[in-house]
């Protein structure tokens, strides 16, 4: 999995009902050939990320197929959502 583009934007919640800070990452990543998430035009991760004080987590995320949104029903393997989580963390301190 190789990341080709990103962008951030914070999550405003008007209610004030969740704590802390909540940041959208729009991930795009592509895959080698073999893997069942390659498509030629590359595949996005959606990554809703909080931050509470000076912990910050991987709060939900879904893949989707980068030429029309639409939503991919597959999980990342363990390892994967470790290396997005740590991306996130690298792009949040760089703000």
């Amino acid at each position: 999995m190789e990341v080709i583009e990103y962008s951030m934007n914070e999550l405003i919640d008007p209610t004030g009902i969740l704590s802390g800070r909540r940041f959208e990452f729009r991930i795009y990543v592509k895959f080698d050939e073999e893997d069942e998430l390659y498509t030629e035009q590359g595949t996005g991760i959606r990554v809703i990320y909080a931050m509470e004080g000076e912990e910050g987590k991987v709060v939900s995320y879904n893949l989707f197929e980068r030429a029309n949104d639409k939503v991919l029903d597959f999980a990342l393997e363990e390892d994967e959502e470790a290396e997005i989580a740590a991306f996130c963390v690298e792009h949040l301190t760089e703000d």
